[in-house]
């Protein structure tokens, strides 16, 4: 039995820690080291930007070589150790659909860049390589660092979202960018008032849900890295309009604020952040345009592009949301949305 590690050799850089972190919250716990059942001494990429064919070498040899260390248990896999970590290069931590689109517009600004994803299974290794992302699983030891990356893995998936936001940080070289999305649930406001960059978060203890947020974001702040809260993406296919049809009778309250962004606006405000190479920031993703519960689905049936009809929300008692605006977030940051409202999304008036 021997231990996993994933090695993308580099020169060693020293990470600028800039602290910035929320008053309410409290130190970081120790980092534990993790063991592993499985190894990959050195596993490389290949750099030659003039170079496809060497390109595609480095793209087979991190394919086979994960591959081939998930399934090893009595011998090590070993790798060609020869190569660099580029300038541009990225690793996505949860490459699902957000990191997928991350991938897409970074890719479009760097096309020779090697893109790596980091996944908590193999199911969708195939779907990635397709796409150009490197996949590897969680729990590899990284001993090349990464000068960006993007944390985009949810925390209902991790039993230690701190520490997996931890490891995260410390794949990060220090010298661009480490970007973490979050969730505008701290945000201390629960009865449709407005909030923005700056406003007060809730204390530790509040709840779970915003406990876990909290610590993550401080690990980031403290490493350097920048949080980007979002809430409510979508797509046509996909988001809180989808669910709703499906559901058609929902037992939540309809006058609960909503804060909208497209998945690519959401996308390419996260390109735009990490492009800045800011230090120990907030930011805020939304599209200024708050929409009710019932606002939402009544443009969805206005628009006449579902199949599906929405009956009705039928909650009295759940909490109000918040009004989001990220007009600081736009004017640091020098971006816009596509899609400025929901409404002009669906072509509605």
């Amino acid at each position: 039995m021997v231990t996993t590690t994933v090695a993308f050799l580099a020169p060693t850089a020293t990470a600028r820690l800039v602290k910035r972190f929320r008053s309410n919250l409290s130190p970081p716990p120790p980092v534990l080291a993790k063991s592993s059942n499985h190894s990959i001494s050195s596993l490389s990429l290949h750099r030659n930007p003039s170079s496809s064919s060497k390109r595609a070498s480095m793209s087979a040899g991190l394919q086979v070589n994960a591959s081939a260390a998930v399934g090893a248990t009595d011998e090590e896999v070993e790798a060609s150790s020869t190569g660099l970590i580029g300038a541009n290069d990225l690793l996505i931590v949860g490459p699902g659909v957000l990191g997928r689109l991350v991938a897409e517009k970074w890719r479009e600004d760097h096309p020779e860049c090697v893109i790596a994803g980091q996944t908590f299974s193999t199911d969708h290794h195939d779907e990635l390589v397709k796409i150009g992302i490197k996949p590897f699983l969680k729990g590899f030891k990284a001993t090349q660092k990464f000068p960006y990356v993007i944390f985009c893995a949810p925390p209902s998936r991790s039993p230690d979202y701190t520490g997996d936001v931890r490891e995260a940080a410390s794949q990060w070289d220090g010298k661009g960018s480490f970007l973490f999305t979050s969730s505008s649930a701290p945000y201390d406001c629960s009865d449709n008032g407005s909030c923005d960059e700056d406003s007060p978060v809730v204390p530790l203890g509040r709840s779970p849900r915003t406990d876990v947020l909290l610590k993550a974001e401080k690990v980031v702040l403290d490493s350097g890295g920048c949080v980007y809260n979002l809430n409510w993406s979508y797509q046509a296919d996909r988001g809180a309009h989808v669910y709703w049809l499906h559901k058609g009778i929902v037992e939540t309250r309809p006058d609960h604020i909503l804060n909208l962004i497209h998945y690519e606006d959401a996308a390419s405000l996260s390109v735009a952040i990490q492009k800045k190479k800011l230090r120990g920031r907030i930011f805020l993703g939304c599209d200024n345009h708050p929409l009710s519960r019932q606002e939402v689905m009544d443009l969805v049936d206005r628009s006449g592009k579902f199949d599906r009809k929405f009956e009705r929300f039928t909650g009295t008692n759940d909490p109000l949301g918040k009004k989001l605006n990220n007009s600081k977030t736009r004017e640091e940051i020098v971006w816009e949305p596509k899609y400025p409202s929901f409404s002009e999304f669906l072509g509605v008036s």
